[in-house]
């Protein structure tokens, strides 16, 4: 076995040595067995989604110009921050996602408090931090749990938030199951935003909004990334007849939306 294998195994019995962690882990390993792909099929979920989905990009563009043109600075500069962070960190954290979304929806809506779930090297938090900044208002509370598998891994969380940014941010490490009650105990107010992109198991997103639901706000925006692995965001909003959501293509991938958004 090669020498990161083994660095990998011995990890990963380190954190399970951890009662908390070794909690979260044993889910994950359940899930990937027992886990349903929802009331539709693979394949039948992606012809819904690329039936309904609209470019994210051709939403972004009608956006007003002084808007874009600020998302368009904040999204160079946290690539090129990033970019310095990260190319001295010997592990693959994870990738961006749909900022340029949660980087204008923050601008447009003003959220008191955001709820994100899935944080590793920090892209979204870094987002939603630098959106709230320029609103002068807000507060990230965020979820996630340490990438078992590297040495210290609790250290990588959100390495690319730079430190003027931290004041407005709430970070929970130890699982959405474990940190989400905590998030809506701590929150001060409904939750104005709620993006998940934690747990991609049905299983794991029923179980984050069957926590979060009862905490958001009226007129809540729900964001949930990569939602062609499995049917859940379709069953939600067929089961709860939701009327206002989109479904954006972005980058060879699906971000679900619920709420009002334009």
């Amino acid at each position: 076995m090669p020498a990161s294998g083994l660095s990998s195994w011995r990890n990963t019995l380190k954190s399970a040595m951890d009662p908390s962690k070794a909690r979260v882990m044993i889910g994950k390993v359940i899930k990937r067995f027992t886990d349903t792909q929802g009331t539709i099929d693979p394949a039948q979920n992606k012809q819904w989604l690329a039936a309904h989905a609209r470019s994210l990009d051709e939403w972004l563009a009608k956006l007003d110009g002084g808007l874009q043109a600020e998302m368009k600075e904040f999204m160079v500069h946290l690539k090129h921050h990033a970019n310095n962070v990260l190319t001295s960190i010997p592990y693959d954290l994870g990738g961006g996602g749909g900022v340029p979304l949660l980087y204008a929806l923050t601008r447009i809506l003003k959220p008191d408090n955001v709820v994100e779930t899935g944080v590793a090297s920090g892209f979204s938090s870094a987002t939603f931090l630098a959106a709230m900044e320029k609103n002068g208002s807000g507060h990230l509370y965020s979820s996630d749990f340490p990438y078992f598998r590297i040495p210290d891994p609790e250290k990588y969380i959100g390495v690319v938030v730079e430190p003027q940014l931290k004041g407005r941010w709430s970070l929970y490490v130890k699982g959405d199951s474990a940190n989400l009650p905590a998030i809506v105990s701590a929150a001060k107010g409904p939750i104005d935003l709620f993006h998940y992109d934690s747990d991609k198991s049905y299983d794991g997103r029923l179980q984050a909004m069957d926590i979060v639901a009862p905490a958001l706000a009226y007129e809540a925006i729900v964001i949930m990334d990569d939602i062609q692995d499995n049917a859940f965001f379709h069953d939600l909003v067929a089961q709860k007849d939701i009327k206002n959501w989109s479904v954006f293509s972005y980058e060879g991938k699906y971000i679900g939306v619920i709420g009002d958004i334009g």
